[in-house]
C-alpha cells in the first residue's frame, strides 16, 4: 500500500539557507494589532474610558471637573443611595466580600435566594435565577434553551449578549428587520416547521434608541407558530410599569409564557443578572445554563444592595413618577431643535450625521458642564448623542443641558 509522502517543516535559518527561516524569525504574531488600532482611529470608532470620582448621580466629578451627568443608567438615582450602601456593608460583615464558589458548590448563600424571591415578586414570575451579570445570564440562556437542530429569530437591534447568546447555542440565526412584526411573521411563515424549536428573542426597551419592542405582538406570534419568546429587560426593570415591573407589565402581559431577562446594574443600581418565569424554565436552567452552573456565586454586598434597590422601588412609586416628569420636560424641548430618536423610554438619542460630529458635539457639551456620551458605529448604525435621564435630574440641571444644546 502506498503512502502519501509527508512533508517535514521547514528548518530555522541558522545562518544561512532556507530564507524561510528568516520569515518566520521576523514575523510578530501580534504586530497585526497597532495596524488594526490605526483603521479604528481613521474611522472615528476609536473609545477610551472616563474617571468619574467618587459617587455616581446627577452630578459627578469627571477627570477633575463638575458635570452634569446624562451618561448613567441609575434611571432612579439608586446607586449612590445610603440604604444600599448600607445593606452592602452589612452583608459584607456577615458574608465576607466574595461567595467563594459556584452557587452549586461552595458559592450559595440565603441572602441570594431572597433575592431571587424578590424579582420573582417584583416581575409577577413563579421563580428567578440570579447570574453573575446580565450579559451571562443571556449567553447561558440562550446556550441552554435551543441547539444546532433548533432557530433563533433576533431583533437586529438586539443587544451584543442576544446576538453572542444566539451565535454560542450553535442554532441557526436569522434577524428580522428592527420591530418589524411582518418580517418577523414571514420569517416564521418560511422557516419556523424546518426546526425542532424556535426562540425569538428582543430587547424590551432598545438601549441605543430608546424604543420599546412591540410585546403583545411578538406574544401572539409567539402562540401561533409554537416559539418561545425571551425579552432581555434590562433598560425596563424598575423604570416601566405600574409597580416598575418592566415592559411586561407596561403592555399588560404580566403571567404570560415568557422569558424575562434582566439587569440588577442599571435602576437597581447593583451588579448581577436575572431570569424570571416559570419554576420549570429555573430549574431547568439551574442544571443546564453553563454561565450560572460554572460561575461564582454573585457577591455579597452586590446581592444585598439589589434587595434593598427593589424593596425601595416597591415603596416609592414617587421616583419613576419624577423620572417621567423629567424625560417629558427634556423631550418636548428637545424635539422642536433637533432630530430625536423615536423614544418610550427614559433613553434619548439626538441624531447626528457623522461619527466625527458626535465626538464633537459630546467635546462641546463636556466643555460646557454637561456629560453626555457620544454612540458611534458599530455600535449603532448611525451616530447619536445619547442621553440618559435620572429622577435625580433636577430643573437646574435640565436647563444647564437645553443651555448647553442650544
Amino acid at each position: 500500500m502506498n503512502k502519501k509522502p509527508s512533508i517535514p517543516p521547514a528548518p530555522l535559518n541558522k545562518g544561512g539557507g532556507d530564507r524561510r527561516g528568516d520569515q518566520i524569525t521576523r514575523n510578530k504574531p501580534y504586530s497585526w494589532l497597532e495596524k488594526s488600532l490605526e483603521s479604528i482611529h481613521r474611522a472615528h470608532w476609536y473609545r477610551s474610558v472616563k474617571t468619574i470620582a467618587g459617587r455616581g448621580g446627577a452630578v459627578v466629578n469627571l477627570e477633575g471637573r463638575e458635570v452634569v451627568n446624562f451618561a448613567s443608567n441609575d434611571y432612579l438615582g439608586l446607586a449612590g443611595d445610603d440604604r444600599l450602601v448600607e445593606a452592602a456593608i452589612r452583608a459584607t460583615r456577615d458574608y465576607g466580600t466574595g461567595s467563594t464558589g459556584s452557587r452549586l458548590l461552595s458559592g450559595h448563600r440565603q441572602l441570594h435566594r431572597d433575592l431571587e424571591e424578590a424579582i420573582a415578586d417584583l416581575k409577577q414570575t413563579e421563580d428567578a435565577l440570579v447570574f453573575s451579570s446580565g450579559y451571562l445570564a443571556n449567553l447561558g440562556a440562550i446556550a441552554a434553551l435551543v441547539g444546532q437542530r433548533d432557530l433563533i429569530l433576533g431583533d437586529r437591534y438586539n443587544h451584543s449578549s442576544l446576538k453572542n447568546g444566539a451565535v454560542l447555542s450553535g442554532a441557526t440565526i436569522l434577524e428580522y428587520e428592527h420591530c418589524d412584526r411582518q418580517d418577523l411573521e414571514a420569517k416564521l411563515q418560511q422557516y419556523r416547521s424546518q426546526y425542532r424549536r424556535c426562540l425569538i428573542t428582543t430587547d424590551s426597551v432598545f438601549s441605543m434608541d430608546g424604543d420599546l419592542c412591540p410585546l403583545p405582538e411578538l406574544l401572539e406570534l409567539a402562540n401561533t407558530y409554537d416559539a418561545m419568546l425571551l425579552i432581555d429587560e434590562a433598560h425596563a426593570t424598575g423604570v416601566l410599569g405600574t409597580t416598575g415591573a418592566g415592559c411586561v407589565e407596561h403592555f399588560h402581559c404580566t403571567g404570560k409564557p415568557l422569558i424575562q431577562i434582566g439587569t440588577l446594574s442599571k435602576a437597581l443600581g447593583s451588579l448581577g443578572g436575572y431570569v424570571a418565569g416559570s419554576k420549570l424554565l429555573i430549574d431547568f436552567l439551574r442544571n443546564r445554563a453553563s454561565t450560572w452552573i460554572y460561575t461564582t456565586g454573585l457577591s455579597p454586598a452586590d446581592t444585598a444592595a439589589a434587595i434593598a434597590a427593589i424593596h425601595i422601588i416597591q415603596q416609592e412609586p414617587e421616583r419613576r413618577v419624577r423620572l417621567w416628569e423629567n424625560v417629558k420636560i427634556i423631550k418636548q424641548n428637545l424635539i422642536q431643535k433637533f432630530t430625536l430618536f423615536p423614544s418610550e423610554s427614559p433613553i434619548l438619542c439626538i441624531g447626528l450625521e457623522s461619527p466625527q460630529a458626535a465626538i464633537d458635539t459630546a467635546k462641546k457639551l463636556q466643555e460646557k458642564g454637561i456629560f453626555a456620551p457620544a454612540i458611534r458605529p458599530p455600535t449603532v448604525p448611525t451616530s447619536r448623542i445619547r442621553l440618559s435621564v435620572m429622577t435625580t435630574h433636577e430643573p437646574e440641571h435640565i436647563n444647564k443641558l437645553l443651555q448647553g444644546l442650544d
